[in-house]
């Protein structure tokens, strides 16, 4: 095949020839270098390159083949004589395949040679413009494809930020429904919240209402009690010895209205009493109290009518009734006098013990007295008015001084201290009021004698007849009395006067019967009540005694607590002292001394035993001893009772050494009550 050898031979000389050792570095382009860079010599054609252009002149190619035609078809010309010279794209030979050189050819023509050299300058310039354009394409191709994905990761970027945002938006809008939800479930919470405190609100705006209710009614109600005990104490006024004296009505009849009186006042003042500081009285209480003030008035009525009829009665029989009576007093006069005079003897011819009192004792019983009929002179024009007005101002001064010491009781300190206050105000002529209206001692000349009279008669008729029945109601009278006794003393001493003149026993003193003295009105002077049907018995007589003694007894020994601190007690235990030896020095009577000084030692027993000790003690003996077989000496088998009380009552005291505190005494807390 000569067409083939020839090419290899040709192939051969191209090896062989000194431009045909061009090496080729694959790494040109990323140096970023020129393709020829690594050739020391200018490229060009071998001389001999002419007779080979001539053998392949007749090929179809020709030079399109030669300048790299980027058609790709093959033709038995220059691709394939030259294969590897020239590729379809146009490039140059791949100098790191297998190395060829061409061989030499035969020498040609010098013009030959320049146009072979221009042909292979513009070949070269062409490939090279060729590879310039194929770098340029795949540059633009890469920069396309890295355009393509960096627009592709752009994509998935915008279509991750695009989920990622469409996920918050339904997180969101998810949390906006909670929230909203929750909001609602707590608007609906606060909408029911509101409903329950409005429901609260209104209900206790109901209670406060019923409260207010309640405090209204129940001030009411205390108004109305306050107003009942006032008209039931002024209508047992009505009941008293002293204005019933004038009426015709038997004693029986006198002491059972005054006793029915003393306990419907008595019932009233029990409901004051259950009445506690701030609380109302019940409808029950009011009730009690109104019950009470319906029989108080109906007693009234009953003792106006009976008064009636005794009246009637007593003129038609008043003429035997005086005779009988003078007749009585007559023989009974008789009797006492003799019974005086051998209790004299008798008394005489005992050793040691006296028949009366010291004589300073009976002085100072007498100026007692004597003050206190001075005083009662003194506002004889008040006390008698001729004029309405001044028998009005006089009704309502003397309910000012006695309702107030009426009320006391031992209730709360507060009460008593608001009863001391009234008192103190009316005694230092301040206006008070009693009743609803307005009273002061300043509205009449006479009205603070008047008033301090009244007001000590009112206090020894507490005991007479409140501490008679309830031996522990003597405490709140005494201290207050006590109170009153210290800011006016004038009070106190017609206080004394009082009680000495309604119990000479506590004085102590024996009235002797001086001649000519009738008989009801030596009763009288022993302490007896006697009116027209007769003396009262000798039960009613000792309880009465023993209310009076033991007052006085709780008097001595009390100090009111709101007053001068640094002040001695006014009338204190040395006068009890005083009064227990002086009735050991005294010869005793029948029944009236036994009980007198149990009653007293029972009550004033325990601060004596305190303020003198072994002295008291002394005292105690000498009386169990020596005075106790005096007492039973002179009682009868049917006294025994107050004298088996005295005896028991000593017997305790000296052998335990100790005398236990009265009932009824008021405790530091009762006065922060």
């Amino acid at each position: 095949m000569p067409a083939e050898n020839l090419r290899w031979g040709t192939l051969e000389a191209l090896k062989n020839s000194p431009k045909g050792n061009i090496s080729f570095d694959p790494y040109w382009s990323e140096r970023g270098e020129h393709i020829l860079a690594g050739c020391k010599e200018a490229v060009s054609l071998s001389s001999h390159c002419g007779v080979i252009l001539e053998r392949i002149s007749s090929s179809p190619l020709q030079r399109s083949s030669f300048l790299g035609s980027s058609s790709g078809d093959s033709s038995p010309g220059l691709s394939e004589e030259i294969p590897a010279s020239v590729s379809s794209r146009g490039s140059i030979p791949d100098v790191n395949s297998k190395h060829t050189t061409l061989s030499a050819a035969p020498s040609l023509k010098t013009e030959r040679e320049q146009v072979n050299l221009f042909c292979g300058k513009m070949a070269l310039k062409l490939r090279q413009e060729m590879q310039e354009k194929l770098v340029a394409a795949v540059a633009s191709s890469e920069s396309e494809q890295l355009k393509r994905f960096e627009e592709l990761m752009e994509l998935k970027q915008r279509q991750e930020y695009q989920s990622m945002r469409d996920m918050m938006d339904r997180e969101t809008k998810e949390s906006i429904g909670r929230q909203e939800k929750l909001k609602e479930e707590q608007r609906h919470r606060m909408k029911i919240m509101n409903l329950r405190l409005r429901e609260l609100e209104q209900q206790r705006l109901r209670e406060a209402e019923l409260e207010r209710q309640r405090q209204a009614d129940g001030r009411e109600r205390l108004r109305n009690l306050n107003n009942i005990q006032e008209e039931v104490l002024q209508l047992n006024q009505l009941l008293e010895p002293s204005t019933q004296a004038k009426t015709d009505l038997p004693v029986t009849s006198l002491s059972s209205y005054s006793t029915r009186g003393n306990q419907l006042c008595s019932q009233v003042s029990e409901v004051v009493r259950k009445t506690a500081e701030g609380d109302f009285p019940s409808v029950e209480d009011m009730t009690a109290a109104e019950r009470s003030l319906h029989e108080m008035r109906a007693l009234i009525r009953m003792m106006q009518e009976e008064a009636a009829k005794a009246q009637e009665k007593k003129k038609k029989d008043q003429e035997e009734e005086e005779a009988r009576k003078k007749q009585a007093e007559l023989q009974a006069q008789q009797e006492a006098q003799q019974k005086a005079a051998q209790s004299a003897k008798e008394r005489a011819q005992r050793k040691g013990l006296q028949n009366s009192a010291e004589d300073s004792t009976m002085k100072w019983y007498k100026e007692l007295q004597d003050s206190a009929a001075q005083c009662a002179q003194s506002f004889e024009q008040l006390n008698s008015p001729k004029d309405m007005q001044t028998k009005k101002l006089k009704l309502e001064l003397q309910k000012a001084a006695t309702i107030p010491v009426s009320q006391i009781a031992s209730n709360s300190g507060s009460q008593l201290r608001e009863i001391f206050d009234k008192i103190d105000k009316l005694l230092s002529g301040q206006v008070v009021v009693s009743g609803g209206k307005s009273v002061s001692t300043s509205q009449h000349p006479q009205g603070l004698d008047f008033v301090a009279y009244k007001l000590a008669e009112k206090f020894v008729k507490q005991g007479e007849e409140e501490v008679a029945s309830h031996h522990e109601a003597a405490f709140p009278i005494a201290v207050v009395a006590s109170g009153v006794w210290e800011r006016h003393p004038r009070v106190g001493d017609l206080i004394l006067a009082h009680l000495h003149k309604k119990c000479p026993y506590a004085v102590p003193h024996y009235p002797p019967m001086k001649d000519g003295t009738p008989v009801e009105e030596y009763q009288r002077i022993l302490g007896y009540r006697v009116d027209d049907s007769g003396v009262e018995g000798q039960d009613s007589f000792l309880k009465r005694m023993s209310g009076m003694i033991r007052l006085y007894a709780a008097v001595i020994q009390l100090q009111w607590p709101y007053g001068s601190k640094q002040g001695l007690v006014p009338h204190g235990l040395n006068q009890g002292w005083r009064w227990l030896a002086q009735m050991l020095n005294m010869e005793p009577l029948a029944d009236i001394t036994a009980t007198l000084l149990f009653d007293f030692l029972e009550v004033c027993g325990n601060a004596l035993m305190k303020q003198y000790q072994g002295q008291f003690w002394k005292l105690i003996l000498l009386l169990k001893d020596e005075y106790f077989p005096r007492i039973e000496a002179v009682t009868s088998s049917g006294q025994m009772g107050s004298v088996i009380r005295l005896k028991q009552f000593l017997q305790t005291s000296l052998q335990s050494r100790q005398i236990s505190p009265p009932k009824g005494q008021l405790s530091s807390t009762f006065w922060r009550s």
